[in-house]
């Protein structure tokens, strides 16, 4: 799968609710995409899925699936922002696995693993 270029902002250049609507718009194109914004990393992929990710602590939120939206709690002020994470991720090799907090797994193959670690410094 192809990545678009990898975007790296500062906190001042971030607003949280701008990006979920960006990443999501790219997803819903088909367009793969990954923005950083210190340990928040957002990604889009060509078959519609979006995600949030916080590489510091390895927790994921799925943003869209298979270009559909999924319920999901972010609240942003103009100086703080909160998310509920709905599961924890890890990356091996090319399966991205993720960990819900139902106790459901499930392992994805195709997301753009390398490109992740990578921005994400590990």
């Amino acid at each position: 799968m192809a990545t678009g270029v990898p975007e790296i902002r500062t906190q001042q250049e971030i607003n949280i609710q701008k990006e979920v609507k960006n990443i999501t718009n790219c997803a819903l194109h088909s367009e793969a995409r990954l923005v950083r914004l210190d340990s928040l990393l957002f990604f889009s992929t060509e078959t519609g899925d979006a995600w949030l990710l916080d590489t510091d602590d390895n927790l994921a939120l799925c943003l869209m699936r298979d270009s559909e939206e999924q319920p999901y709690v972010i609240n942003e002020t103009a100086t703080n922002y909160s998310i509920v994470w709905e599961a924890s991720y890890q990356i091996k090799g090319n399966a991205f696995i993720v960990y819900k907090k139902s106790g459901q797994i499930k392992t994805i193959v195709g997301y753009p693993t390398k490109e992740i670690i990578r921005l994400s410094g590990k």
